[in-house]
């Protein structure tokens, strides 16, 4: 959780800062100009400032050891990817942004394998700790 979301919060800051470099990231052509009414360096600087206030959100609830937050992102990141996965597939997107939807989906996958394993292990001891 921290891991994802320091990089998160780090994407989210380089696109705030340098968003040719953010849409570059994402395999998205940059035209040399915007016409009148392009609003794609708006909506990237929203994005961006999601993304750096989610990575702060994953963090703290690491740090906080927040297992519920854990669990919750869990079905949002696994609909994260397969709406981003569909946006490539219906050519709403360009394929380098299915690497934005396998992260998502890895991601979810390794929380809830972790978690799983967690609450697995937990069990397994607490049986054992009423054995004894």
């Amino acid at each position: 959780m921290a891991v994802f979301g320091l990089l998160a919060a780090a994407l989210g800051i380089v696109g705030i800062v340098s968003p040719a470099v953010q849409l570059s990231l994402l395999g998205f052509q940059q035209p040399d100009q915007r016409a009148a009414g392009d609003y794609t360096l708006v909506f990237l600087t929203a994005s961006s400032m999601a993304a750096l206030n989610m990575g702060v959100y994953y963090v703290l609830a690491a740090l906080a050891d927040w297992r519920a937050f854990f669990r919750w992102t869990v079905p949002f990141r696994l609909l994260t990817c397969t709406v981003f996965t569909g946006a490539v597939v219906f050519g709403r997107a360009p394929s380098g942004f299915l690497g934005v939807g396998a992260w998502e989906g890895v991601g979810a996958l390794v929380t809830g394998a972790a978690l799983w394993h967690e609450g697995r292990a937990a069990r397994a001891a607490a049986e054992g700790a009423q054995a004894a």
